[in-house]
């Protein structure tokens, strides 16, 4: 069975919608995209980059594919991300995509997001990481999916806008692994999931 690992950027008042631009994810009307960047430091980068050189293989929601497939996907600039991002098997959850052609090594997974990424956990392979999609992290939630969180807390409040754990998440208990607070005062949490409730 994989391992489910997500890795998400959030304000301390929970918000994960917008991070990169300001025209990312104007959804609900949001005015605040871009708030991530100005927290970039060394630390960050070294610890990212960690998470990426483990073995394994991209989950994603449709929204994220699209964006990171539009920037990744057609960048040539020798950034080791950019190499990663296009070598990486990446597996798309989808209902409305007729196919993933669109961005190398992308492998469509079409219908309810629990019932496919479930099939793909069942069989052998390596562990799959998704980077953002927070729509697809909640459903996974919800279900028990996900085994291991990495959260990039950052330190201001935005006061709307999409958050992690928005409707429905279950009672759940995690266990702390390692952090680091980068300079910038980002705090970088490692989670593995130990247990959930059915009932409270």
């Amino acid at each position: 069975m994989r391992t489910i690992r997500a890795t998400m950027f959030v304000t301390l008042d929970g918000v994960v919608q917008g991070l990169g631009r300001p025209d990312e994810d104007t959804r609900g009307g949001f005015t605040h995209g871009g708030w991530g960047p100005r927290y970039n430091d060394e630390v960050m980068g070294r610890e990212l980059a960690k998470g990426m050189s483990r073995p394994g293989d991209m989950l994603l929601g449709r929204s994220t594919w699209q964006d990171f497939g539009a920037v990744w996907g057609r960048a040539t600039d020798g950034n080791p991300y950019t190499a990663h991002m296009n070598a990486a098997t990446k597996y798309v959850v989808s209902r409305t995509l007729e196919d993933a052609d669109a961005w190398q090594n992308s492998i469509l997974l079409r219908g309810e997001a629990v019932e496919t990424v479930a099939e793909l956990k069942a069989q052998p392979g390596g562990a799959l990481s998704i980077n953002g999609s927070a729509s697809l992290v909640r459903s996974l939630h919800a279900a028990g999916l996900i085994d291991e969180y990495t959260l990039l807390i950052h330190p201001l409040t935005l006061g709307g806008g999409t958050r992690l754990f928005d409707g429905a998440a279950p009672l759940t208990e995690f266990g702390l692994t390692g952090s680091v607070t980068t300079p910038k005062g980002v705090i970088i949490a490692h989670y593995t999931r130990r247990r959930s409730f059915t009932q409270i």
